[in-house]
């Protein structure tokens, strides 16, 4: 991230954050967006310039994207409300969310046309992109080493007729000019996508020069491997905000179930219309929803996804919330034990 930066608009200030601040922290405090973040730091960029801040643990997490205020010695002291976040289920056994970035305006969701190209995988982005209530943009790579661009992309478009689909060869500089509409002043795009779809070389383009490591995928399979290997916010020559995120082989979803719900809005209008209102979708008789499979209204891989995806975010969920409970049940017999204890001293 260039350190020209002279207004806190060109890094993507709105009133919604402007709102929150007292006339006291107007005053005392500075504002900053969180750029990078590292293992033991973050690196913010206000209109005074770069600085390195250290979040203590004890505060609230922190992502890039964030806007946050801290004092004239570079003390961390909170962070503002997000207009937006994305977050997924932690990679692994470890019950915990992890944040993905914040204060997005729109998700570039990048799928290759090779053998990495997944519908499946497209609706994932979209729900948590719904869930975040930003703009989808599907950005279709590698478009030159495909055979059936136009099928694939009316496949992708059937998905959401008001979506934006882009097809494209990342290497194309003209070709990413269809882009630029996406990337006007003070709006924050963020990219996601498995490894090797074409993120780093797409994000290179768009920044005019090689700021990214850009690696080969195996031919047998056209997997890739990171070559982003943390997040962070780069201003574009067209004034916008671009976010580049490592690629995410695993996207479990929590929390998510309106995101879900809004992806597949077509099957959950078919559900209204059921017999039973608690229809299963599976053997009960006029079922909307299986009627419209059958006539083919409705692929069946697509409700077999809506499926996996709902039971999915409801079972993280439920996990998430049951961790929830427990942290707060420990916290309260903790703080009472420590009352009591209090109580006794000063008995004695």
């Amino acid at each position: 991230m260039s350190t020209s930066i002279t207004t806190l608009l060109q890094l993507g200030w709105k009133p919604f954050f402007q709102q929150q601040l007292s006339l006291d922290e107007l005053e005392f405090f500075n504002v900053a967006r969180i750029v990078e973040q590292h293992r033991n730091k973050v690196i913010v960029i206000s209109d005074r310039g770069q600085h390195n801040l250290v979040v203590p643990r004890n505060s609230e997490r922190v992502c890039v994207g964030d806007w946050i205020l801290f004092d004239e010695t570079d003390k961390f002291i909170r962070v503002l409300e997000r207009i937006s976040i994305f977050q997924r289920k932690a990679a692994g056994s470890k019950i915990t969310t992890q944040l993905i970035a914040t204060n997005i305006d729109s998700l570039m969701i990048v799928c290759s046309l090779n053998n990495d190209f997944n519908l499946n995988r497209i609706e994932r982005y979209l729900a948590i992109a719904k869930e975040a209530q930003v703009e989808p943009i599907v950005v279709l790579t590698k478009a030159d080493q495909c055979s059936d661009v136009e099928e694939k992309c009316q496949q992708v478009q059937s998905l959401d007729q008001m979506m934006k689909v882009h097809t494209l060869n990342a290497l194309d500089q003209g070709e990413l000019k269809s882009l630029e509409i996406h990337c006007t002043q003070g709006k924050t795009i963020a990219l996601m996508g498995s490894s090797g779809v074409g993120k780093s070389t797409l994000v290179n383009g768009l920044l005019g020069y090689q700021a990214l490591e850009s690696g080969a995928i195996r031919e047998d399979d056209s997997k890739g491997r990171h070559t982003t290997t943390f997040r962070a916010l780069k201003i574009l020559p067209q004034g916008g905000i671009l976010m580049d995120t490592p690629g995410m082989r695993e996207l479990q979803l929590a929390e998510c179930e309106q995101g879900v719900s809004e992806a597949f809005s077509e099957i959950v209008a078919l559900a209204e219309q059921c017999r039973f209102s608690d229809c299963t979708h599976t053997s009960e008789p006029n079922c909307a929803v299986q009627n419209a499979i059958e006539k083919r209204v409705v692929p069946l891989r697509r409700f077999t996804s809506y499926q996996k995806l709902l039971k999915e975010q409801a079972f993280n969920s439920a996990t998430l919330l049951e961790k929830k409970v427990k942290e707060k049940s420990f916290v309260k017999m903790i703080n009472s034990v420590q009352t009591e204890a209090r109580k006794r001293k000063k008995r004695q």
